[in-house]
Order: structure tokens, then sequence, then C-alpha cells
């Protein structure tokens, strides 16, 4: 198939769509899996709803003691990023396309400019009226110096974490590049990742349907399986080292 592919011209681009699954071994827990946060507690998921958010004071102060207190803070990249960073450095194209918002991906070395955070970030903050935007950690202090819910020093509009919350649209022109890279790359990696959430889900569907070779890497299904050339329900940190090296071999073979 790959050698199809390359006398058609398709260019050897290896694009990763990254969930919470890849950042867990870095001690970031995940929304949807069993033991996820949104499972042991749905009302927290009011703290990152943008209605609630925005309508209710006591949310937002919530919502920055849950920022204060995340462990992102303290996560470090773990062997899954180091892979993706490693698999670039030996000479493949390689796009990483992510639904999570911790920044681990550019931490362990990649490129910012060859990371696509479809959900935003949350080491920025922006103003929800005049879009203001600064460094989350300047807000935390903020917060630690006594401030509940600090607003926009710029109009004293509501300051909010430079994420996509729940009820907010994703930006078109990111979800537009990440939809020209599903459908040009050659093969797309969904790596920890449910793919029930649209329209980033449907990317995975997109790359498919364009003849990419699909490889899923998950421990729990997913409603695009059927779809994927091989998946991978074997941990993360472990797996995907050991298939972005088969990927490299293969290149330099």
């Amino acid at each position: 198939m790959t050698d199809a592919r390359e006398r058609a011209g398709r260019p050897p681009l290896v694009a990763l769509l990254s969930g919470a699954g890849i950042s867990t071994d870095s001690g970031i827990p995940d929304y949807r899996g069993p033991q996820g946060m949104w499972r042991r507690d749905p009302e927290a998921e009011k703290l990152v709803t943008y209605e609630y958010y925005m309508a209710d004071p006591e949310i937002r102060r919530r919502s920055w003691l849950m920022r204060r207190d995340s462990p992102t803070w303290r996560a470090e990249p773990n062997a899954a990023h180091r892979a993706v960073v490693e698999l670039e450095r030996s000479g493949v194209p390689v796009r990483v396309i992510t639904q999570n918002v911790d920044g681990l991906h550019q931490r362990a070395g990649l490129d910012e400019r060859k990371v696509l955070e479809l959900h935003g970030t949350s080491r920025r903050v922006e103003c929800t009226d005049c879009r203001a935007s600064g460094d989350m950690a300047e807000a935390l202090a903020r917060v630690e110096a006594g401030e509940a819910d600090p607003p926009c020093r710029e109009c004293g509009g509501v300051l909010k974490s430079a994420t996509v919350m729940f009820g907010q649209s994703l930006d078109r022109r990111v979800l537009g590049t990440a939809m020209e890279i599903a459908q040009a790359c050659e093969v797309f990696v969904a790596v920890g990742t449910s793919l029930q959430v649209q329209p980033a889900a449907s990317l995975a569907g997109i790359a498919a349907e364009s003849g990419a070779r699909l490889v899923i890497v998950n421990a729990e299904p997913t409603p695009y399986d059927e779809l994927a050339e091989s998946v991978i329900r074997e941990p993360i940190g472990r797996a995907l080292p050991a298939l972005l090296a088969e990927l490299a071999r293969d290149r330099a073979g």
C-alpha cells in the first residue's frame, strides 16, 4: 500500500490525533475513560461549560481553583510524547493534531508550528470581551494573591483560559488546517482519544476515506475501529513508541 501511494505522489506525512490518553502517564487524568473526570464528577463539566462560566461568578471562582490545582503544571512529557519527536527528527514529516490543552507535545520538543491545538491551550488566558490575551501563570499568581475571579486588566471583562469550553465552537482556521492534513497524510494515528467528540473525531474518518492508513491506539473501543487498518489496545507509553519506531524504520529502509 505504501509503495502504491508513493508512486501516486502522496507525501509521506504521518499525522497524529492525540487525546487525553496520551498524557495520563504524565499524571494528567483523562475525561471519559473508566476513571475519567466527567464520570467521577459530572458536576465538574459545569466548570468548563461556557454558559455556566459566564453566568455564575461562583462557577468562575471554582474554575480558577481547579486551574490553580491542575496537575498540568507538574506534568512532564512522557515516552509517547518523546516518541513523536523522535519520529520527526528521523526525517519523517509529522503533524500533530491534539485535543489536549496541556502543551506537552511542544514541551517534548516538537516545533509549535507542527502542533495544531484543536481545543486551545490552558497555558494562556483570554478576555471574553476585548479578546486580550496573557500568560496563565500571571493570572494564577493573581488568584494566589487573593483575586478569586481575576478580571481582564485591559477592560475589566471576564477572563477565561484560552481553551475551547463546552458550548464554544472550534477555531475554523485550525479545524480547516486539521482537515487538510487528514486528507493529505499517508498514515493517520489516533492515539489516546475516544473519537467521540465531534468534529475532532471525524478527522479519523476523513483520513481513512482519503486513503490514509488509519491506526487507532486506545484502551477502549471507538466508533472508528472498523475503518482502521489496525487497532492497538496496549498501554500507550509502550505501544506508541514501538509503532512510531516501526514507521521510522520503514522510511529508513
